[in-house]
């Protein structure tokens, strides 16, 4: 099937989907398989299981701290139906090579001493996500509870980029061959995965009903730019682009930063729930996404969301080299350079308001991640 001519074929059998994630489905935060489930839960039973969540996580910020409560007994959400699994201790990458035997016993520990809910929930599955970080290590267990599943494999990111254990990476390498497909929201992370024949590309998706979301204009006069979201944020930018351009007013929305020195033109917003930063999107003259780019990877100018956004409502985008990738609408500067800075800003505030690229919806990207093979648009 033509990936630009689909008819959008939704299975006339509802299914049992099963995720498999660090992330949890009622975190206030939304990532990419928020809004998958979002969809998932139109198609069928589905469940939402959270790991790798412990005493330890409250010293790394987890936004599922918020949840804690909740933890280790399901719970339905949004018409979900959630786990989140906390133990003592939960094994991690402690980066240090003379502890690698210590850090695979964990590992092998926490594999071979699952959750009954996760047992569970895989042999009543038809369909299995895994999410790129340590759920991979569950493919096996997956594989002998329920051997006629689905499983496929979601790449929300490249494993060396989020630094995953040794014992995960060997993991995903020998399940890799035998998912039924491994989904990539970026070409460029191809090159990162195992050669294999399974690997499709599946973009992220947007959700275009937030079109009509996003009025009236909360501005008042003037030129406006706008910031959402923390990762890897970087306040220089803000410091240096405020007293270059005095007359634009910069807001900041949900940096997880307080003021650093930035120009009496910065606002600076608590997290907003992702329905109320639309207005602040649409309505601004650009967007910036101020990433460390120390810290950017190749595949972010694909995986982006926050610049899938602006681009869904036609704004021009400013943000390190690279994250432009190929999108005419973004326009690049060099963290701490004041001159790319001050480029990259004039060039967005001349630039036209129309998008860059085709958005699909997350239907048609759940479509895919069920069945990549039926897309022409999936091929790598």
């Amino acid at each position: 099937m033509n990936g630009n001519n689909e008819t959008n074929e939704k299975n006339t059998v509802p299914q049992n989907f099963l995720l498999i994630t660090a992330l949890d489905y009622r975190t206030p935060r939304k990532a990419n398989l928020h809004f998958i489930a979002d969809e998932l839960v139109k198609r069928g039973t589905t469940r939402f299981f959270s790991l790798r969540y412990s005493m330890l996580s409250r010293y790394k910020a987890d936004p599922r701290a918020c949840i804690d409560a909740s933890a280790n007994r399901k719970e339905v959400f949004n018409g979900a139906e959630c786990f989140l699994w906390k133990t003592l201790i939960h094994p991690f990458n402690t980066r240090k090579k003379p502890l690698r035997p210590l850090e695979n016993l964990f590992f092998g520990w926490y594999k071979n001493n699952p959750s009954a809910v996760l047992v569970e929930w895989m042999e009543q599955a038809d369909v299995i996500f895994f999410e790129s970080g340590s759920a991979p290590i569950f493919f096996d267990l997956a594989c002998q509870v329920n051997p006629g599943a689905s499983k496929t494999y979601i790449a929300s990111d490249d494993l060396d980029t989020i630094n995953v254990a040794e014992y995960v990476r060997k993991c995903f390498d020998r399940a890799a061959p035998n998912m039924t497909a491994i989904c990539l929201p970026s070409r460029v992370l191809s090159s990162a995965m195992p050669e294999t024949a399974n690997k499709h590309f599946v973009p992220h998706g947007i959700d275009h009903s937030i079109a009509g979301d996003a009025d009236p204009s909360p501005y008042a006069a003037g030129r406006h730019a706008v910031s959402v979201g923390s990762m890897l944020f970087d306040p220089s930018f803000f410091q240096i682009a405020s007293r270059q351009f005095p007359d634009i007013t910069f807001h900041v929305i949900g940096s997880g930063h307080v003021r650093q020195g930035y120009g009496k033109n910065v606002r600076v917003y608590d997290e907003m729930k992702y329905r109320d930063t639309l207005r602040y999107i649409k309505h601004a003259d650009f967007g910036i996404a101020p990433y460390k780019a120390e810290a950017v990877p190749a595949y972010l100018a694909d995986t982006s969301m926050k610049l899938m956004q602006y681009d869904f409502f036609g704004l021009p985008a400013v943000c390190p080299m690279p994250a432009v990738g190929s999108y005419a609408s973004r326009f690049g500067y060099h963290p701490g350079n004041a001159a790319s800075i001050e480029s990259a800003i004039r060039a967005a505030l001349a630039a036209p308001h129309v998008p860059s690229r085709r958005h699909l919806s997350w239907a048609q990207v759940v479509d895919r991640l069920i069945g990549p093979q039926r897309f022409g648009d999936t091929r790598l």
